[in-house]
């Protein structure tokens, strides 16, 4: 086993060495060791890979191993100390280390926190949420970040595409270039490995079947395939609408497949585990209504294009709620008494509605309304509407909404 890896290793090494990335605009601390998690396909790999060319000049002092190899399939936690030997008889030098997926290796934390006691620096990434469970988080004891990679950002896809903003690019024939990727990206998503590929449908497709079949049945041992396969799907139908748990329920039971409560809530607990779909909820409601309606997003607009046809409101609404996680994480909520607002932020005193457009007379006022509600009630002056590309200043009484495109938003 020991020269199976000694190969690995400088497989790994000369690959690394005659690549080339384009940065992503990730910031972590310099010294510190890492935990990357997030969906799988988001560029957690990828971003390793940039680290590595940023920091190392000399590849020989990287160890990089991607537990995904099929030639380590067999490796146990009892084994893992022979990676490390195997590099020192090649180098005789402290490494630094990137391991790739390491979740597929039972007790992995024990593991690496012992190479963080003996002061390695130590990398790792996984597409797991349990990879962050209280457990884990003991074991690990403080020595480790936890950082989660998420799909390209608007501003990355574009740079990713070569297109480098000129000042001023919103005057300039520019803008019809943007606008074209613009429709790209809410289409199919951010995952840095699409730009290669002209079927992109196809492409993302593979993506969903692997983390359905893989991280999904394979790893929770999933014996009602349908019953799971059904719930992303009612989920992704009902993209922008509150939802109840037993609308969920009988949805599915209607077409005749067995379903019961604590099947369901384990079913949410696992797609939100591997990160194809976050929750949120009604920052107006009592705790148990919070708990029990809630409204779903995907953590790629990719791969919740598989399921619609002709739907991009639902999309424009899913690729701001990504957004709005990316700025501030987990403190996002929706307002809604009479009316809705599709956004809250709290610490940011932020609401946000979105809307295709707003031609429509009913539409219009709608959505004000709504938001208006709101901003009394919070006692927020100053509102947010995303269209997908319809700009104007609106201003009612004391309060002012800002009418903003997706596309600059994002920017």
């Amino acid at each position: 086993m020991k020269n199976q890896l000694k190969k690995i290793i400088v497989q790994h090494q000369e690959r690394l060495r005659n690549l080339s990335v384009v940065d992503r605009n990730i910031i972590i601390e310099k010294n510190g060791n890492y935990v990357f998690v997030g969906l799988r396909r988001a560029g957690k790999t990828y971003f390793l890979y940039q680290l590595i060319k940023e920091r190392y000049a000399e590849i020989e002092k990287v160890l990089y191993l991607n537990f995904e190899d099929e030639r380590l399939i067999d490796l146990t936690y009892n084994e893992l100390d022979l990676i490390i030997e195997a590099y020192q008889e090649l180098y005789n030098q402290k490494p630094a280390i990137f391991f790739d997926e390491i979740q597929n290796i039972t007790h992995w934390e024990k593991f690496v926190r012992r190479l963080a006691d003996s002061d390695y620096k130590i990398m790792v990434t996984g597409s797991n949420a349990e990879m962050l469970s209280s457990e884990i988080s003991t074991t690990l004891g403080g020595r480790f970040l936890t950082k989660e990679i998420t799909p390209l950002t608007f501003s990355e896809f574009l740079t990713f595409n070569a297109i480098s903003l000129q000042p001023n690019f919103e005057f300039s024939d520019q803008l019809y270039k943007v606008k074209q990727y613009y429709e790209q990206y809410i289409k199919f998503g951010g995952f840095p490995e699409l730009i290669r590929f002209e079927n992109k449908r196809e492409y993302l497709s593979n993506v969903y079947q692997k983390l359905f079949y893989g991280d999904l049945i394979a790893r929770y041992a999933i014996t009602n395939p349908k019953a799971l396969k059904l719930l992303v799907k009612k989920i992704a139908e009902s993209i922008n609408n509150e939802t109840s748990i037993n609308r969920i329920k009988n949805l599915i039971q209607s077409v005749g497949i067995p379903l019961g409560n604590n099947t369901l809530f384990e079913y949410l607990s696992y797609l939100n585990n591997s990160y194809l779909i976050v929750d949120i909820s009604n920052f107006a409601s009592k705790f148990v209504e919070r708990e029990t309606k809630k409204k779903y997003y995907f953590l790629d607009t990719g791969i919740l294009n598989l399921f619609l046809v002709d739907q991009d409101t639902k999309l424009l609404e899913n690729l701001v709620f990504i957004e709005l996680r990316r700025r501030y994480e987990k403190g996002i909520y929706f307002f809604k008494r009479k009316n809705e607002v599709d956004f809250y932020v709290p610490e940011a005193k932020l609401l946000v509605q979105v809307s295709y457009n707003l031609n429509a007379p009913e539409t219009r006022k709608r959505e004000m309304k709504g938001l208006i509600e709101a901003m009394k009630e919070l006692e927020i002056n100053d509102g947010v509407i995303i269209t997908y590309d319809s700009q104007e200043t609106i201003k009612i009484d004391n309060f002012v909404i800002t009418v903003i495109p997706a596309w600059k938003w994002l920017l």
